[in-house]
């Protein structure tokens, strides 16, 4: 009876399994579900620039978005930080990240690589592989392709074993094996051709019932999928008719590098480029990125990425909607799946009309839909389509669902923009304590303090020392001088040549100097007057890296630290005497005296000093507590005058900071053209200010009450007085929608429309913050929208003439401006997210 049992459950989990399956496959018009083909809107949300408890939150966020997929990156050198010791807690829970997604209802898509570029340090390859003897990365090398086997392996097997292929009823329907290899593979010559081959083979060796892709790989074989990355993918076409268009990448705006203004890429552009990939054949599309994050701890790569990796995503850095982007791009995914079957089963014609100005028509089973596209980056287009005239605006595409009625136009706006404001909490008086770091310069009986890493008479790459267990390196040798020794002038100086990014420098335990490197110029040369005593003299220097290179032909063998030369320069009759210790012995010490004795442990309460608070001095620790702000809006640090470093709350590294670092005076505008090609330096805010100011604190790192421990570590010197707690949220929400579409209204899930500061239907003028009342309007629609939206946490509103009242404009379009006033109410309730 007992067997009986033990196999009628069996086939029943068979069954079960059998039902829930799918098959995904693909042809040349659409990847494939079950037969039908389908047209897929994604987003990329990776997993460690998140929480776990904000994981819900953020994907059902994108799936209201109008998302159908999610995707993300899996990272190596996250999982496994030394050879064979994996980490799959917390945020690394990969598959608790998966079953997320899964229980919103949503496909995900996987990209193993494990390369993954994406701004993360050392482009997601763990350190110790670098260290690995004979190794060469992402080439025909048998050393780096059993390491890359054997991770991958480990992660198909994991998602196997987990059943989360959609082959075995789980939300994977795509995986990618490497990534943006193509752009760099030619420096690899035949062995990247052959590399590329022994992926393919790889990742279908694994038979997980799904199909694999390769991005910017236009030599992918089959049948692997070849996709693009990049601003614009409407032009791009797979290397077979047997594929469908793909676009992996399309990227929401760009990153923000230590010294560099703040990017945007308008929610119009971004619109236009998806509009354009659907009107020229495109059936899956994914953001790079939906929501871009938070690099913790020492995940940023670059070098000199910042922490946020904010990216002007749809959701911003700690979860809030960014409007008016978010809500465009909902109302356009909305309309592209309702068109679903006729752009995936029908036959396509183009119209053009020159000028850049082209008509898409889609027909299938006596249906179409159409696309009106207007390429020119200055001028509108009037044409005569099917017997109806039609203006588009320049720089944007028009879809009509029944080639008759536009529905949508990427260049009207009919989604609110919301002004974010972040508020300090000045209930939280912060008592600081400090402590000086422990300095390796200190000896005992003639030895250095501390654990040598090595010594050797050599200067080595730092990336091979520290195995990127922490930033810091020291460079600790002796120098004996003798008296008498000409080198002894009144002139002496220290000239050391680093690939650094940052050098601080100590001569007989006396800090001398610090420098640090410039964006994009990661080699300097730091030089200064030093006195040397007759007999030995100690030369301690501390090397800092900002993040390890993650881009490039060959950038795992970019050098880091101190690669010398190392020299004493003294002056004699005007001629210069070196004196070259670069091949002195040299003892190498990891990471910080602070950080190997974990001082940003809330329990490190040993030792530290309440009075006489140090201020603008280099290589010291904070420490405070905080409370817990009310509510459930994002917490934030302003740690406006502190100058580079990290910090620990509740000993969780929330990342590097360096709000002493300001981006150029020059660059920025306060006004930004959506029209025209989109570049990373095109729109840029943020001149003359740190790069990055706020940093991010998930609730989820904190504890009710006021039992919250900061720790800094201020390594440049810095003023902790000016540290203030503070939370995120909407202060305003305001819009300039179109006659004919519904605006919807909607401050925080904690916050209600409090005042309503301008409303004008008909032919406004300005902007928001900056709205006036044209010559004609509606005198109906501030009673309406007052009556629709005043205490409300959320409003909608038909923009029509019926709802808002007569304009008597003799205008095309009417529209209606709105400033509104976001208040939260008060809750003593908080979300751990």
């Amino acid at each position: 009876m007992g067997r009986i049992t033990a196999l009628l459950l069996l086939c029943l989990a068979l069954i079960s399994i059998a039902i829930e399956a799918v098959d995904v496959s693909y042809d040349g018009r659409a990847i494939t579900i079950d037969g039908k083909r389908r047209v897929l809107i994604s987003g990329s949300i990776h997993y460690p620039r998140s929480t776990a408890e904000m994981w819900p939150s953020l994907i059902e966020k994108a799936k209201e978005g109008g998302l159908n997929v999610i995707e993300t990156y899996v990272f190596w050198n996250a999982h496994e930080p030394q050879r064979r010791q994996y980490d799959f807690s917390r945020n690394l829970d990969l598959v608790r990240f998966i079953r997320t997604i899964q229980n919103q209802g949503l496909y995900a898509m996987l990209r193993i690589g494990p390369y993954v570029c994406a701004e993360w340090n050392y482009g997601g390859f763990p350190v110790w592989l670098h260290n690995l003897p004979n190794i060469e990365f992402r080439t025909n090398n048998a050393v780096f392709e059993a390491e890359m086997k054997t991770f991958t392996t480990l992660i198909v097997n994991m998602m196997k074993h987990e059943k989360l292929f959609a082959s075995q009823g789980g939300p994977i329907i795509l995986a990618q094996i490497e990534n943006e290899y193509g752009n760099i593979m030619g420096s690899y010559g035949q062995n990247g051709k052959e590399y590329v081959q022994w992926c393919a083979q790889l990742a279908q060796s694994y038979q997980i019932g799904v199909p694999w892709v390769m991005c910017q790989q236009s030599d992918a074989p089959d049948p692997m999928i070849n996709t693009c990355n990049g601003w614009y993918c409407d032009q791009f076409y797979p290397n077979s008719k047997n594929k469908p268009k793909m676009w992996t990448e399309n990227w929401t705006g760009w990153f923000k590098n230590w010294g560099g203004p703040i990017p945007h890429r308008t929610a119009e552009d971004v619109a236009f480029a998806v509009g354009r990939f659907f009107q020229y054949g495109g059936i899956f599309q994914n953001y790079y990125m939906y929501h871009g994050g938070t690099n913790f701890g020492r995940t940023s790569g670059g070098p000199y990425i910042t922490t946020s990796y904010d990216y002007d995503a749809p959701l911003d850095e700690y979860g809030n909607l960014n409007q008016p982007k978010w809500g465009h791009l909902k109302r356009l995914h909305e309309l592209l799946k309702s068109m679903e079957k006729v752009l995936t089963m029908g036959s396509s014609n183009n119209i053009e009309y020159g000028n850049m100005m082209t008509a898409t028509i889609y027909s299938y089973a006596g249906n179409s839909v159409c696309f009106l596209g207007n390429a020119n980056p200055s001028k509108e287009a009037t044409i005569n389509f099917q017997n109806t005239q039609y203006t588009v605006p320049a720089w944007s595409v028009s879809i009509l669902p029944d080639c008759f009625t536009e529905a949508y136009n990427t260049a009207k706006v009919n989604a609110q923009t919301s002004i974010m404001v972040t508020n300090n909490d000045d209930s939280n008086t912060l008592n600081w304590q400090w402590k000086p770091e422990a300095l390796y310069t200190q000896t005992k009986n003639g030895q250095a303090l501390g654990s040598v890493a090595m010594t050797t008479p050599q200067l080595l790459d730092q990336k091979a020392v520290t195995n990127d267990t922490s930033d810091y390196l020291w460079y600790i040798t002796s120098v004996d001088i003798k008296k008498g020794n000409p080198i002894l002038s009144q002139d002496l100086k220290l000239r050391v040549k680093t690939k650094g990014h940052v050098l601080h420098v100590f001569v007989n335990g006396r800090h001398v100097g610090s420098q640090y490197a410039q964006y994009g110029k990661y080699s300097f040369s730091y030089e200064a007057n030093i006195k040397l005593n007759v007999g030995k003299n100690k030369i301690s220097l501390l090397s800092g890296t900002v993040g390890l290179a993650n881009y490039g032909a060959y950038f795992d063998n970019v050098k880091v630290g101190i690669c010398g030369p190392v020299q004493l320069v003294g002056q004699k009759d005007g001629t210069e005497m070196i004196k070259d210790i670069s091949k002195n012995m040299w003892k190498y010490k990891v990471g910080i005296h602070g950080e190997n004795v974990k001082l940003y442990s809330p329990g490190s309460n040993r030792g530290w000093f309440t009075n006489g608070l140090p201020t603008d001095k280099t290589l010291l620790w904070y420490k405070t507590t905080f409370r817990t702000p009310v509510g459930t809006d994002p917490v934030v640090l302003d740690l406006k005058g502190l100058g580079k470093g990290q910090a620990w709350v509740n000993g969780n590294n929330i990342g590097r900071y360096w709000p002493s670092y300001l981006a150029s005076d020059n660059g920025c505008s306060s006004t930004c053209d959506y029209r025209g090609t989109y570049s990373s330096n095109k729109c840029t805010t943020n001149c003359g200010n740190p790069t990055q100011r706020w940093y991010h604190v998930p609730r989820s790192f904190l504890r009710d009450g006021d039992q919250n421990t900061l720790v800094l570590f201020e390594e440049q010197g810095g003023n902790p007085y000016e540290v203030k707690v503070a939370t995120v949220t909407v202060a305003k929400a305001c819009a300039n929608a179109y006659e004919g579409h519904k605006l919807e209204l909607a401050c925080n899930d904690n916050q209600v429309i409090s005042e309503i500061k301008f409303v004008s239907f008909g032919v406004p003028e300005g902007e928001c913050g900056s709205f006036k009342k044209g010559h004609c309007e509606s005198s109906d629609a501030l009673s309406v929208v007052k009556r629709l939206c005043l205490g409300k946490q959320k409003c909608s509103i038909h923009v029509d003439e019926k709802v808002l009242g007569p304009t008597e404009c003799r205008v095309p379009q009417n529209r209606l401006a709105i400033d509104a006033i976001c208040q939260t109410t008060i809750s003593n309730e908080g979300k751990k997210h």
